[in-house]
């Protein structure tokens, strides 16, 4: 397998694939069936049958479909599509919404919740590694979405200071105080998972971690952190998951000569 580029993917070069063609190439790559997962992974809903274009995103918004449909895409490649395990299975409102403008302009929507999560070299935690000058030596946590790797920072915060500059964005840091006349803990083992894996946190310290980066935080993180000694570095849901789907997207893309765009949608949280 070639290795994953976050930027990049297929030529404009006319070439199409059937929309069944793309379904296999993404379930080849990224394996849905091993996962245990919130929702439905692969097609989600159904559009042309031929497709030159792809557009990847983070979040199958109405923002994005718009983007999509403006950059006259045929498929949209996402992480958080439109169905998940327990909500309201009626279609109104925003779900109407977005369902509309898929359906009116034929619009396939693909989209991988945890398979894309944890593809060793496309997937967003192996990509936010990359980003962060890290490759996984070691998996832990639910289904081993968990990556760890060495690391060599003075602190917690000098590795919060460098997941900043890497994202482009402000983290929120919680790190345990040094004892009195103690220097603060070094980082030399980092873990990390993207998007809302605050409950990996007690995985990652049993699995060695002096930090743990994650999207989120909640409430119960910040004593842990204290009380553990490990610092916890929430850098953002859609800024720890924006890398993996442009990269899968890219690679299959790639290999069928297909045109591929990746839009950012400014997401906050």
């Amino acid at each position: 397998m070639a290795p994953c580029s976050f930027w990049g993917g297929g030529d404009n070069t006319g070439m199409s694939i059937s929309r069944t063609e793309l379904l296999q190439a993404f379930d080849s790559l990224l394996q849905p069936e091993r996962f245990k997962d919130y929702g439905p992974n692969g097609l989600q809903v159904e559009g042309k049958v031929e497709i030159t274009r792809i557009v990847s995103g983070v979040t199958a918004s109405r923002a994005l479909i718009e983007a999509a449909i403006a950059a006259r895409a045929d498929a949209i490649f996402v992480h958080h599509g439109l169905f998940w395990r327990g909500q309201d299975g009626r279609v109104t409102g925003w779900m109407k919404q977005r369902l509309q403008l898929l359906l009116a302009h034929d619009i396939n929507l693909y989209a991988y919740h945890l398979p894309l999560d944890a593809h060793p070299e496309c997937g967003n935690n192996a990509q936010l590694g990359r980003v962060l000058g890290w490759v996984a030596d070691a998996r832990f946590g639910e289904q081993d979405l968990g990556c760890a790797a060495p690391a060599a920072f003075a602190d917690g915060q000098a590795l919060a200071d460098h997941v900043a500059q890497a994202l482009g964005r402000a983290v929120t840091l919680v790190q345990p105080e040094a004892a009195d006349g103690e220097a603060p803990r070094p980082v030399r083992r980092v873990g990390w998972c993207t998007g809302g894996a605050q409950g990996y946190f007690e995985s990652a310290i049993a699995a060695g971690a002096d930090a743990f980066i994650t999207g989120e935080i909640s409430e119960p993180q910040a004593h842990l952190a204290r009380e553990m000694g490990v610092s916890f570095i929430a850098a953002g849901h859609h800024a720890t998951e924006r890398y993996g789907a442009p990269a899968v997207a890219a690679q299959v893309a790639g290999r069928f000569g297909l045109a591929h765009q990746f839009i950012e949608i400014d997401n906050p949280a």
